[in-house]
């Protein structure tokens, strides 16, 4: 799978750890934050970007619309503990930024990495160095160690699935397989199997 940077995730301890602070800190918006990148996976410029008309339902589940590469927008199903997490940080507001900084307006991600260096040296002087990276990979790596299947990690992660052509090969054929719908797909996949529980 394609990666952003060389940065390592968290470790399923370190996570729970970070998480369990984010979700006890004052600042409603550091949980909120926390599980958006590291339970769906969210670049730091998705969460930023986020609005609160972006949340909606989509045949009784909730969802946030993401604009992904290309321009596209993808549906993003919310489990309950994360759309929870969302709810609290929006609080009243019905319009406007998900997340906010301090003075109640907009974060951005320096503000959003100082939070998260505030959180990581919370939870504990065994944690790395934080960087928002580091919980998309942490993301990832997850969903990979509970052995969810390689393209469907690529898909939630909504990362490029084309592999690039061998130089030693010859130009491939033209493919007859059916393409692949801009359908959002199910969530977790029903040929995958079930992500560990992580605790919220």
């Amino acid at each position: 799978m394609p990666t952003e940077s060389p940065t390592l995730g968290l470790g399923h301890l370190q996570f729970e750890a970070l998480i369990t602070i984010a979700r006890k800190s004052s600042n409603r918006n550091d949980f909120a934050l926390v599980v958006l990148l590291g339970l769906l996976g969210l670049r730091i410029f998705e969460a930023c970007g986020s609005n609160i008309p972006d949340l909606g339902d989509e045949h009784g589940h909730r969802v946030l619309r993401v604009p992904s590469k290309g321009g596209k927008i993808v549906l993003v199903p919310l489990p309950p503990a994360v759309a929870r997490a969302i709810d609290r940080a929006v609080d009243e507001h019905t319009s406007g930024p998900t997340l906010r900084n301090t003075l109640g307006v907009r974060t951005d991600r320096h503000a959003t990495t100082r939070r998260l260096k505030h959180l990581a040296a919370a939870a504990g002087s065994r944690m790395p160095r934080m960087h928002p990276h580091m919980l998309r990979h942490t993301f990832v790596t997850t969903m990979l160690d509970a052995g969810v299947g390689l393209r469907d990690v690529q898909i939630a992660a909504r990362q490029p699935t084309r592999e690039p052509p061998c130089a030693m090969t010859e130009p491939a054929r033209t493919s007859t397989a059916t393409p692949t719908t801009s359908s959002p797909p199910t969530w977790p996949p029903e040929h995958s199997q079930p992500l560990a529980p992580l605790p919220i």
